[in-house]
């Protein structure tokens, strides 16, 4: 069904790649989720990645305990996304490695610096890196960059109505309920959207 809902979408030159906290009880037996960093805090839990193009179903998706870090995950999903074009990112995903394996799939991954202030030093830099680093020194990049808070949006959308992606009940546990739950979830809502919402968001 996810297959099915995903080629109504129009491939597109533009995505943005972002993770999404899904946390439970801090007193949990869950062997499979951890502690990790949720916004500005810490919790314990699991975390949605996601890279989105112009529709409600993700192009890539994936779930991964909270501890996790968001480039490792992001570098197993731009290799599964045909063709080519622009991968938007936040700080987390400013990443030697990853820009490196967003190059070799055909994308340019645009992503802040970590430490903006400080110099490149004497270490070896991806040419993704350093153009995006370029890219967001010019007028194109900077409006390529700020369609990345769209993915805010979409997560946003996501969560707020009643088929979509809850807090996780008690009874979802174990990383492999948490994935056919979300699942169930991201079909419900690209439902949601193409029957109440039919101009893609």
């Amino acid at each position: 069904m996810e297959r099915q809902l995903a080629q109504l979408q129009k491939t597109g030159l533009v995505a943005a790649v972002d993770g999404k906290p899904l946390t439970v009880g801090s007193h949990s037996k869950d062997r499979d989720c951890a502690w990790g960093r949720a916004g500005r805090c810490y919790a314990k839990g699991y975390k949605l990645h996601a890279v989105y193009g112009s529709a409600p179903v993700p192009l890539a998706w994936d779930i991964a305990p909270l501890n996790v870090g968001e480039p490792e995950v992001a570098a197993r999903l731009i290799p599964t996304i045909e063709g080519g074009g622009y991968i938007l990112g936040d700080k987390a995903y400013d990443s030697n490695p990853l820009h490196d394996v967003a190059l070799r799939t055909g994308h340019q991954l645009v992503a802040e610096r970590k430490r903006p202030r400080d110099g490149l030093g004497h270490r070896r830099h991806s040419p993704g890196r350093l153009r995006s680093m370029a890219l967001l020194q010019n007028d194109f990049g900077r409006t390529l960059y700020h369609g990345r808070d769209d993915i805010e949006r979409r997560f946003g959308w996501l969560t707020n109505h009643a088929g979509g992606l809850l807090p996780l009940p008690n009874w979802v546990r174990r990383e492999h309920r948490v994935r056919c739950w979300v699942q169930a979830k991201l079909i419900i809502h690209a439902f949601y959207v193409y029957l109440f919402h039919p101009v893609p968001c």
